[in-house]
């Protein structure tokens, strides 16, 4: 053997040092897959509690929660705090009907409290009504419901709730809430916890399934809701899922120990990067987003995050309650956390009151207008009653009027309209200042004629004065005549001037008008 080998290192002395090199990366490879084999071979193992009466035994490393949860048949517990939910009752059930993961697998657990409506009565026909359809694959597995009241004065009213004041009191009791119902209903072989409000008005029938395959701890879709026309159309609804930024830790730092932060209000400026702000309609639903905090609407997070010992505070956490706290928990326990920007779910539009009074204000506008239309017709039926057009009845009656009328000794008046859509004021003003002044030049010139005309008369008499001094007593009679008449002459020409005059100044008035 040795000379075999000495034979062969004489024969092949620069292989040996590759072999070697070999056979050792080799040996590595295989010890680290028989390591990662045996760390991922799970032997089921079962104690034999035959003989153990009301005992059950559950291997929690069986429900860590898988990325395709529905295929390995993982369970899934639907946690629902419902409060004056009646009327919302209807449309989430019909929701939870079009539900594509196996109905089977979901156990319900829903939570009553401080409920001045019927919602317990409601909840319970439409729990019968969906357990007992002939179709068996809307039946759902195992079902509770719990109830208890926690003092909650806050109403439920847009306003109400959304109101700056009510925000730390009534998250705090949220979270107690939130706490009391999970504690009592997750079981051992809960994977996945789902947390769901019942007033969302449009989500998708594979939410679960959407969610579940990012395999994150804990997840939130995007949340809206739809407006009126007149507010918008749409708007961002879920302002709890963000990433903590500069300004909340700085603001965190200048409030009391019991202080709540809540977002979307002015007296609260954190300037951190809001989950539901950057959605894209046409973005990918599958793009992840980092939280800090994280909204209600709609949770779904493994059960072991709970099991763990992470829960919604009812206290101020990191200066934070409830929702926005057990995101904030979560993170300091090293759990995932993430949020899906352009994935979105449609919550119900609630009006405020601003929206209330202004919805008032709308229909009383709009009874007005109809009013205000009523009114208009009824006069303009009096209107077209008490100013018919009777054109038609003039062309037939001027026909009548004037067909044994000799039109053709008539002057054809013909007016001049061109230039009439100019009209120019100013200029129309100066045509009327030069047209008063022509006149009065030749009121001016008659009286110089006038004059000249005197003056030759005088002139005329006194050569008839001289050529006729033998003749005086004769034509002392002809001349008073001639004298007589020169004065009728003068006073029928004044009269004529006068009358111009006159004339002139009525055509000026008449222009004026």
């Amino acid at each position: 053997m040795n000379s075999l080998f000495s034979f062969k290192s004489k024969v092949f002395p620069e292989t040996i040092p590759k072999l070697k090199l070999s056979l050792m990366l080799f040996l590595i490879i295989l010890i680290l897959s028989i390591k990662y084999f045996l760390s991922n071979l799970h032997f089921d193992y079962i104690p034999n509690l035959d003989n153990v009466p009301n005992t059950f035994y559950y291997d929690l490393a069986n429900y860590q929660g898988s990325p395709d949860g529905w295929q390995r048949y993982e369970k899934v517990l639907f946690c629902v705090p419902l409060r004056d939910a009646e009327s919302h009752l209807p449309m989430f059930f019909g929701h939870m009907k079009n539900l594509t993961y196996p109905h089977n697998l979901i156990d319900l657990a829903f939570l009553v409290s401080d409920s001045k409506d019927d919602t317990m009565g409601s909840l319970r026909s439409h729990l019968q009504e969906i357990q007992n359809d002939p179709n068996p694959n809307l039946h759902f597995g195992e079902i509770e419901i719990y109830e208890k009241d926690f003092g909650q004065i806050i109403g439920q009213g847009f306003s109400d709730r959304h109101g700056f004041a009510a925000q730390g009191p009534r998250r705090k009791l949220m979270a107690r809430a939130r706490n009391w119902l999970w504690t009592v209903a997750i079981k051992p072989y809960h994977s996945w916890v789902y947390w769901r409000d019942a007033d969302v008005e449009t989500v998708p029938s594979t939410i679960i399934e959407d969610l579940m395959h990012h395999d994150k701890d804990v997840i939130v879709p995007n949340v809206w809701r739809p407006l009126p026309d007149w507010l918008g159309n749409q708007q961002p609804y879920d302002l709890n899922s963000w990433q903590e930024s500069d300004g909340g830790l700085q603001l965190a730092n200048t409030l009391d120990e019991d202080a709540v932060i809540v977002e979307g209000y002015l007296e609260y400026a954190t300037w951190r990067p809001h989950l539901a702000y950057l959605r894209d309609p046409y973005g990918d639903p599958e793009v992840e987003m980092p939280l800090d905090g994280i909204g209600g609407v709609s949770i779904l997070s493994k059960a072991k995050v709970f099991r763990t010992g992470t829960h919604f505070p009812a206290f101020s956490f990191e200066k934070h309650a409830e929702t926005e706290a057990f995101g904030k928990m979560c993170k300091r326990m090293s759990y995932s956390v993430v949020g899906l920007p352009h994935y979105v779910i449609w919550h119900i539009y609630e009006p405020s009151t601003d929206d209330l009074k202004h919805m008032e204000w709308m229909a009383q506008e709009e009874a007005r207008q109809k009013e205000e239309e009523k009114l208009r017709k009824i006069y303009q039926k009096s209107w077209n009653q008490g100013f018919e057009d009777v054109q038609d009845i003039w062309k037939e009656d001027r026909i009548n009027i004037l067909k044994n009328t000799d039109m053709s000794k008539h002057r054809k008046i013909v007016v001049d309209w061109s230039g009439i859509d100019e009209f120019d004021p100013i200029e129309e003003e100066v045509k009327i200042v030069d047209t008063n002044s022509k006149q009065d030049k030749e009121k001016e010139k008659e009286k110089e004629m006038e004059i000249e005309k005197e003056k030759e008369k005088d002139k005329d008499k006194d050569k008839k004065d001289e050529k006729d001094k033998g003749k005086k007593e004769i034509d002392t009679s002809d001349s008073q005549q001639s004298s007589d008449k020169d004065k009728k002459s003068k006073k029928n020409q004044d009269q004529l001037n006068k009358q111009h005059v006159n004339d002139n100044d009525k055509v000026l008035a008449d222009f004026d008008s």
